[in-house]
């Protein structure tokens, strides 16, 4: 099974970096998620009974993401973290998008939580994934665009695998080769955060309720986490 790693050089720029790597094997993504429904569609009736909404850039934990982004050279007004892109989406439409049940899980757990998320179709992945610095010879084909063919910037942080890039910026977008779809059934979902010491607690609720939902559609669902202290874990 692949194993996940952060990079020396990632790890010394972000000391406080923690990441959530939830793992499901034997995903049923063809079958009704109601628990997933019924999270977004408490996250859609808050945000319009006017009780909740989702966190924009003043908030310190998009924040965080904005000032990573302009460390390696990426305009994060321009180009956003996923979270951020995301809660912009749903305060501006009133809805999340319904895509599959398993990437809707991901959706709201991100949102409700306000950490970047992401997941990749295991059986789509050659090797182990590293999230390092590119060094501007990697490919990256976008989700959704399986003609184009990107080239990150040298410097540009990115999670990529023994074929390619997975995703730019760090959690800007994923690739459309290792996209999770109704029929995936090996996956490894990611959450984020820069700041462990204050936002660790929030990462762990967020990966413990993304499993939650996996759980009932799962033969197993899993969570490994990932610092400057414990670089690399494996999925099962």
């Amino acid at each position: 099974m692949p194993a996940f790693r952060i990079a020396p050089a990632v790890a010394d720029a972000f000391p406080d970096t923690l990441i959530a790597l939830v793992t499901a094997t034997g995903l049923h993504g063809h079958e009704p998620w109601p628990r997933t429904t019924a999270a977004v569609e408490e996250l859609e009736q808050l945000l319009a009974d006017g009780t909740w909404h989702p966190a924009d850039e003043s908030d310190p934990r998009i924040e965080a993401w904005h000032t990573a982004y302009r460390s390696f050279g990426t305009n994060p007004r321009r180009i956003r973290p996923s979270v951020d892109a995301l809660g912009r989406r749903l305060a501006k439409k009133g809805t999340l998008p319904r895509i599959n049940p398993a990437v809707d899980s991901y959706n709201a757990v991100s949102v409700r939580h306000a950490l970047p998320a992401g997941a990749f179709d295991l059986d789509h992945v050659t090797g182990d994934v590293d999230i390092r610095h590119a060094d501007g010879t990697e490919s990256f084909t976008p989700l959704g665009e399986p003609g184009t063919v990107e080239h990150p910037k040298p410097g540009e942080i990115v999670y990529t695998d023994a074929t390619g890039v997975l995703t730019r910026h760090w959690n800007h977008r994923d690739a459309h080769r290792t996209r999770v779809t109704e029929s995936s059934t090996h996956v490894a979902f990611v959450l984020e955060t820069l700041h462990t010491t204050r936002d660790g607690h929030l990462l762990k609720a967020a990966a413990e309720e993304l499993r939650n939902l996996l759980t009932p559609h799962a033969e197993q669902a899993t969570v490994h986490y990932i610092s400057a202290a414990q670089p690399r874990a494996t999925t099962t």
